[in-house]
């Protein structure tokens, strides 16, 4: 009898993994198939030196109106669950704008996540503030991010509970922020919020729009991760053919990341990167797109993919409301990205302990969540808690950039149970992945095309 049962079970789970091959199968083939337009006649091309300019780039503002909700459950879970600083979401942004004023930058670059979840009175706050940029004669170019359109999250707190407020359409965000990039733009494409800018004259903006709002469903989560539609990248192909033509150089911008960031983060967090993504950045590198300016993953960081003997540069900024709150500043000069980082989380309260506070609490929010995805492989608290302050330690030191290895602490095993060990042992690409900085460096660096 208990050779049956032994056989039965094997049948069953046999059965169930081919159900769940199946599935996967079914998945994978419904899976849009992009066909990226190459031209052939592009490797005979000599692209054109980048002029001369000066910019900034801030990235994932998260800009929340406290009349939402500061207090209560419902919003403390919300902080619970994340390591963005909402409540200091205007004064950091007010004091990045000040910065940049005094910089006297050209322009800026706003790489998406413009609000907490796309709420319309959010929207209108950082248009509001934007236009103390324009003002000042600077001008501003903005693409969504995931959080920014028809985002079933966009809700106010009160106590225990969420309600739904007004989010926006992707028409609305190009009204909204018309003066940021649309309204002067050189073309537009119809399938996406994607569009060209050329900010000094010699230099396109390809200002790209891989979101996926309009799959959105209510009830549900926004959806994280990004793609180029056919369309899109069809549209894309015609833009760049047109600056090789014209002999424009082009950068461009877009929420999500083109180039793996840490050794693992595609196994990890594959939403932070487009779908196909090592295939677009081929095709943009194909065209000597050189650098592409993105936020997303809240870190700041700089990678380098080659291809055929082509090559870009996905130069993310970390989020302005994640410690140390970056601002990127840039100047072009003699073919080459002079990279300067500046760091306001010390600026905001000087004299204070805002910025150790502000630091400690991305630390605790990953730790929480490492702690509560390692509950559910069923790991003793006391075996989470060492895993989830290594986890806690190695995102803090990426979202800041230039990861310093040697600072990394090794973790003490002989304190841990056997199922701990083992669940780390299966971890730990995650956590020397973080630690280790992928060429080249990321805060202040000279990148010479």
């Amino acid at each position: 009898m208990k050779g049956v049962n032994k056989k039965k079970v094997i049948l069953i789970t046999v059965a169930f993994l081919c159900a769940v091959i199946a599935i996967s199968i079914t998945f994978s083939c419904a899976k849009e198939n992009v066909v990226i337009n190459y031209d052939n006649n592009i490797k005979a091309w000599t692209p054109p030196a980048y002029p001369g300019a000066f910019f900034a780039v801030i990235s994932d503002t998260h800009i929340y109106d406290t009349s939402l909700g500061a207090s209560g459950a419902a919003f403390q879970k919300t902080m619970n669950s994340d390591r963005k600083l909402l409540l200091n979401s205007q004064d950091l942004l007010d004091c990045a704008l000040d910065e940049i004023i005094e910089s006297k930058v050209k322009f800026v670059l706003v790489c998406g996540d413009l609000t907490k979840d796309g709420e319309l009175v959010n929207h209108n706050i950082v248009a509001e503030k934007l236009r103390k940029l324009t003002a000042a004669g600077i001008a501003v170019y903005v693409v969504p991010g995931n959080h920014d359109i028809n985002n079933p999250d966009a809700v106010k707190y009160d106590g225990n509970i969420t309600e739904p407020v007004a989010s926006i359409t992707a028409n609305d965000f190009a009204r909204i922020y018309g003066d940021f990039g649309f309204n002067a733009a050189i073309t537009r494409d119809d399938d996406s919020l994607s569009y060209v800018a050329e900010p000094v004259e010699g230099l396109w903006l390809l200002a790209m729009d891989a979101c996926r709002y309009r799959e959105n469903v209510q009830g549900k989560h926004e959806i994280v991760s990004g793609k180029i539609s056919q369309k899109t990248a069809d549209w894309t192909a015609a833009v760049l053919r047109e600056a090789a033509n014209n002999d424009k150089a082009v950068m461009a911008m877009m929420h999500h990341g083109v180039v793996e960031h840490w050794k693992g983060q595609k196994k990890l967090h594959p939403d932070y990167l487009i779908q196909e993504f090592a295939s677009f950045g081929s095709f943009l590198a194909s065209w000597d797109v050189r650098a592409v300016f993105t936020g997303h993953y809240h870190a700041q960081d700089i990678a380098r993919a080659e291809y055929n003997g082509k090559f870009i540069y996905d130069i993310e900024t970390g989020s302005l409301v994640t410690a140390p709150c970056p601002i990127r500043y840039v100047e072009i000069k003699n073919n080459s990205f002079n990279i300067r980082t500046e760091t306001i989380v010390d600026k905001l309260s000087p004299w204070t302990n805002f910025a150790h506070n502000a630091t400690a609490f991305v630390k605790k929010t990953v730790m929480m969540e490492a702690a509560n995805v390692l509950k559910k492989f069923k790991v003793s608290e006391s075996d989470a808690a060492i895993i989830a302050d290594a986890v806690g330690d190695a995102f803090t030191a990426h979202y800041s950039g230039d990861e310093n290895a040697s600072l990394q602490k090794k973790v003490d095993t002989y304190k841990m149970g056997l199922w701990g060990r083992i669940v780390l042992a299966q971890q730990q690409y995650v956590i020397d992945g973080l630690w280790k900085d992928l060429q080249p460096g990321d805060n202040n660096i000279k990148i010479q095309f």
